[in-house]
């Protein structure tokens, strides 16, 4: 009767230690991204960032976001070939404004399936946000070449090129080529890139 009161309480203590090191996972990585939205925050007015309804709404979210990242680490970590696994990693590293974490788990998805131009595309936003414009040009050049008529690719790398690198010629030339696919491209606003690029050469 002892030996089984003593194994059915170190059976608890297990199922309490592993329950606490979850816990402390969960609540040290919901701490870098709390840091990384506050960083975020501080571009936005201060009354957008001080609404409780916003707060408690990315409370919420980021919680969520952070078991959902836990559970892929351990299926990348017990399956590393499950490429679908790793995308979906970058995606939410994406979307905590983890940029390292990103890149690590696109390129890691691009050396199990390398003709993804979607993933090169999310990878080039990731460099030019973690500061490696070159390294985000890269990526958009590698999309590029795979499938010219990626306009999402065309498009980013005229931004990099105009306000990260300084390069106004090479922004435009990488604006012109994306009109010459398609002459009723649009911005993520909704702006015609050609009325956009008519007007960059004006000034």
């Amino acid at each position: 009767m002892a030996n089984k009161e003593k194994t059915k309480g170190d059976y608890v203590k297990k199922e309490t230690m592993l329950l606490v090191v979850l816990i402390t996972l969960i609540v040290g990585f919901l701490g870098g991204i709390v840091f990384s939205v506050y960083k975020f925050r501080t571009k936005e007015s201060v009354q957008t960032a001080m609404l409780p309804e916003q707060t408690a709404m990315d409370k919420d979210v980021s919680i969520d976001r952070a078991v959902k990242i836990f559970e892929l680490e351990q299926k990348t970590s017990q399956s590393p070939d499950d490429v679908a696994a790793w995308v979906q990693l970058g995606n939410l590293y994406f979307d905590a404004n983890n940029y390292t974490k990103a890149i690590l788990a696109y390129n890691k998805s691009l050396e199990l399936n390398p003709d993804n131009v979607n993933v090169m595309t999310d990878l080039g936003v990731m460099y030019r946000r973690n500061g490696q414009p070159p390294e985000a040009i890269k990526a958009f050049d590698r999309a590029i070449k795979i499938d010219p008529k990626h306009e999402t690719a065309r498009f980013n790398k005229g931004i990099v090129l105009m306000h990260d690198l300084n390069d106004l010629d090479g922004a435009i030339r990488a604006w012109e080529e994306l009109v010459k696919v398609n002459p009723l491209a649009k911005g993520p606003n909704g702006r015609s890139v050609k009325e956009f690029l008519d007007k960059l050469k004006e000034r």
